[in-house]
């Protein structure tokens, strides 16, 4: 009986693991991710070579929204089942406003937006509203050049400013020894939750943060 036990307890987690990976059905999942690109970084690590308008001189953009990732207590589910039709060409325009590109839009609505249950005008709002409930330190868009700082720098910005957060509420990621992203986890009310286990590493390295542009 016992080796019965451990034998379902590991197909439980296999099963759950392939799920997080792989198509799971639309609407269900445990909370969200609010991701927000730190824009310079991610021009820095490629944008600029792929000719990207938001990487241009002058735009100015700081934090824009990566997305909004549906996300299971452990895992998450991407390219869900869904028959609700692709974003419009209006919503697409409309978000590119603070996600960068048109074409970044409709990859978020692949990956994740599917999953949300949620049409695609619904999801977007919710995305849109997501973003602007969460104040973006002003102080980081006045960095005049590129600094190196310890990423938990920037935590501590957005934990000033938005005092509903708690550290457990927020994670950070770094690529190629650049700051690039702020992950901040909400109920699907939108109100600030703790991450998940799966969510629990953070950067905490000196990391190389540049300045609009």
């Amino acid at each position: 009986m016992l080796r019965l036990s451990a034998f379902v307890l590991l197909s439980v987690l296999m099963i759950g693991h392939a799920v997080a990976g792989g198509k799971t059905v639309a609407g269900r999942f445990d909370y969200y991710v609010l991701s927000l690109d730190w824009s310079p970084s991610w021009c820095a690590l490629g944008g600029t070579s792929r000719g990207a308008a938001e990487c241009a001189a002058g735009q100015k953009r700081g934090f824009v929204l990566h997305g909004l990732w549906p996300q299971f207590e452990h895992g998450w589910p991407s390219y869900c089942d869904t028959t609700a039709p692709p974003p419009s060409p209006g919503i697409r325009e409309t978000m590119a406003q603070i996600m960068g590109s048109p074409a970044a839009v409709a990859h978020q609505w692949d990956k994740h937006g599917r999953c949300a249950g949620l049409s695609a005008k619904a999801y977007f709002n919710t995305a849109q509203k997501a973003f602007e409930r969460i104040r973006r330190p002003a102080i980081l868009r006045q960095i005049l050049r590129p600094v190196a700082l310890p990423a938990s720098v920037v935590k501590a910005a957005f934990l000033e400013v938005n005092p509903t957060l708690k550290p457990d509420m927020i994670r950070l990621s770094c690529k190629n020894g650049y700051f690039q992203e702020v992950r901040i986890c909400l109920s699907k009310a939108l109100t600030p939750r703790a991450c998940g286990a799966d969510l629990r590493r953070d950067c905490r390295k000196k990391v190389l943060f540049p300045p609009l542009r």
